[in-house]
């Protein structure tokens, strides 16, 4: 299988931790100059000392908010008026918990532009260097709710779905340029976001950190709670030359707890 990665540069959202992070440091192994995006200037710094440099790779960073669209939009299209991506890996933190009715109209508005706008707005920018290069990897990292909803997570279930069927119609289209666009859905995956979830969960019903997070554990086939890296894997492989024909697909990494095909 061809991986390599060599001479091409992937710009992945929320790099500086979590899935995010671990998706920038595995495509940076196949050979892959990464441009890190986040809105905190010192974790870009240094997660960029921590990226493989061993192919000659150059990384670099864009610092931005996806909480302010018009920011992201003027970042990006300066960045891509100097610069070829080939690969987007669109990754932003997922709304607070909290059930759908319960949710404000500006709950889902914020999240509806963090999420669906700014990916949006990336892919206006970057696909132009794509088409150039009859090469293109667009992958969003969302959710397993996009199969079955997540209870208590109201408003994540809601525009993650949005940004799935904004994906699978964007594959359509793009396909004819050598561009894929795919999503890659974590189950539980160890990271600040599942701990907060979990954390929140032990307060509102009394249990504690660890009963919530086993009854979690006892959900998932494998039997253990995903790591980033684990996610990351798939997303590299998406990236790659071996997955050009693999195109408008939602791949749960979740251990197998997702009880749809």
């Amino acid at each position: 299988m061809n991986l390599e990665l060599i001479h091409r540069r992937a710009l992945v959202c929320g790099s500086t931790q979590g899935i995010g992070k671990a998706s920038a440091v595995e495509v940076a192994l196949l050979g892959a100059n990464v441009t890190l995006v986040a809105r905190n200037e010192e974790m870009l710094k240094a997660t960029v000392r921590e990226l493989d440099t061993t192919k000659g790779q150059r990384h670099d960073y864009v610092i931005a908010d996806f909480d302010d669209v018009a920011e992201v939009n003027d970042r990006i299209q300066s960045y891509a008026a100097k610069n070829a991506v080939h690969i987007l890996v669109n990754n932003t933190g997922g709304p607070p918990a909290g059930s759908a009715f319960e949710a404000r109209p500006e709950d889902f508005q914020r999240a509806f532009h963090a999420h669906l706008l700014c990916n949006h707005m990336l892919v206006q920018a970057l696909v132009p260097g794509m088409k150039a290069a009859k090469f293109g990897r667009i992958i969003n990292i969302i959710s397993t709710s996009v199969k079955i909803p997540i209870r208590g997570l109201g408003v994540s279930n809601t525009i993650r779905a949005a940004v799935a069927n904004w994906a699978k119609t964007l594959s359509l289209e793009l396909a004819p340029f050598g561009i894929t666009v795919n999503n890659v859905l974590p189950g539980a995956t160890m990271t600040k976001r599942l701990s907060d979830i979990i954390g929140n969960k032990a307060s509102a019903t009394g249990r504690s950190f660890d009963e919530v997070k086993a009854a979690m554990i006892e959900e998932i086939p494998a039997g253990r709670i995903g790591d980033p890296q684990e996610v990351a894997a798939a997303v590299a492989f998406l990236a790659t030359p071996a997955a050009s024909y693999i195109n408008g697909t939602s791949i749960p990494v979740d251990g197998g707890r997702t009880g749809s095909l």
